[in-house]
């Protein structure tokens, strides 16, 4: 069956909104005075950029760049897979990229990323292929079926399915008309690759969306989605971790729960039923209230577990950025809130946030294909820092 090719090739893989959003785009469509000059990592990322720009022809280069005061294409990400709510990603298809294009776009966001943040990104595209191979939910033709015009199968180091492989799927018509695989996933560039003005690269598709806005010598991230669904498989009597980071997160922010007194227990437990994810797509600019327990409320020995949780989450980015954005996460850490909703029992399943003056992190398990530990929402926001807005305002 199909689910096999894929899962074997696993195995042997082994704030009040509305003002501060017209704010944050009103600061992002003005030319930046002055660009500080690019240090060694962003000159890694703007050639590997223009390493990727020189292998596409003429048509997939307009497509994949738009202007740097496009505020619509920017705020153009989704959880969902294309064709659903709000759904509409452009740029260049993975799927119509060839095999040479793909590995230089892969070195673009190895440069960007750290080598977690890129095992990640593949994970989340061999988790969407799975999906595609199994359930693919398809209405008409080309709604998860095979490309409806040029690319290629799914890749995120997969082969292509056997001949004669059968194509499974949900009846015709019994769901919204969407498109999973990793053939699915886009590159974009609001703005042209620069050392010396700020552009952002786009990458994303169901359950991903990574936003990299770089300004001369710095990197953010702010907003960016990951998550993925199947987090796990189990095959042939083994379990399989498709997405590494999860798990990592789920069990650093299940242990520092655990180090809580019960005291502290009780500002930092919400609720104990699971709460959704709240600043995803289109909500860019909403305030959220800190909640739960500040790390000025925790001992040194748990701010230093907070500190990791936090950096297990941002870790997907270059060190070199990382380090910076620890540095300022770091100084205002008695100022940051960890919150839990959810089962206090065991980890994955709950829902956590992280709430700080330039941080806010979110876990957000999906309930709706049964273990919520396997489908997850997450969301990463600097509210300071919004598509690298505080760098790119006149000075």
């Amino acid at each position: 069956m199909k689910k096999n090719w894929i899962l074997s090739g696993v195995a042997a893989a082994t704030l009040t909104g509305a003002s501060v959003a017209q704010n944050v785009s009103t600061a992002l469509a003005a030319t930046t005075a002055t660009v500080p000059a690019a240090d060694a990592q962003t000159t890694k990322v703007v050639a590997a950029a223009n390493a990727f720009l020189a292998t596409l022809s003429t048509a997939q280069k307009k497509a994949v760049l738009f202007a740097w005061t496009d505020d619509t294409q920017r705020k153009n990400w989704s959880n969902f897979p294309l064709g659903g709510p709000g759904a509409n990603r452009k740029g260049v298809r993975w799927g119509e990229l060839n095999a040479a294009q793909r590995a230089v776009l892969m070195n673009l966001l190895g440069t960007v990323l750290s080598p977690s943040g890129v095992a990640m990104v593949k994970g989340q595209m061999l988790a969407d292929d799975l999906i595609r191979a199994t359930d693919q939910g398809q209405g008409p033709a080309g709604a998860g079926g095979p490309p409806a015009s040029g690319g290629t199968s799914p890749t995120a180091g997969q082969a292509t399915p056997p001949a004669g492989a059968p194509a499974g799927g949900l009846p015709a018509g019994s769901r919204p008309q969407v498109s999973f695989g990793s053939e699915y996933y886009f590159v974009s560039f609001v703005g042209t690759p620069s050392s010396s003005s700020p552009w952002m690269l786009q990458f994303g598709g169901h359950h991903l969306a990574i936003n990299a806005t770089v300004v001369g010598k710095d990197v953010t991230l702010s907003p960016s989605l990951t998550g993925g669904e199947p987090i796990k498989v189990a095959f042939n009597g083994k379990t399989y971790t498709l997405v590494p980071n999860v798990p990592v997160e789920a069990q650093a922010a299940y242990a520092l729960l655990q180090t809580l007194s019960a005291a502290q227990k009780a500002k930092a437990v919400i609720s104990t039923t699971r709460a959704d994810l709240v600043l995803g797509p289109g909500h860019d600019g909403q305030v959220l209230q800190p909640e739960g327990l500040p790390g000025s409320a925790m001992t040194a020995a748990q701010r230093t577990q907070f500190l990791a949780l936090i950096r297990d989450r941002l870790g997907i980015l270059n060190a070199d950025d990382l380090a910076a954005k620890m540095t300022t996460i770091t100084q205002n850490i008695d100022k940051t809130y960890f919150a839990w909703w959810g089962p206090t029992t065991s980890a994955g399943a709950a829902y956590h946030r992280v709430t700080g003056p330039t941080v806010i992190i979110e876990f957000a398990p999906q309930s709706n294909d049964g273990d919520p530990a396997n489908h997850l929402h997450n969301m990463y926001r600097d509210p300071t820092n919004e598509y690298g807005a505080a760098w790119t305002k006149l000075k």
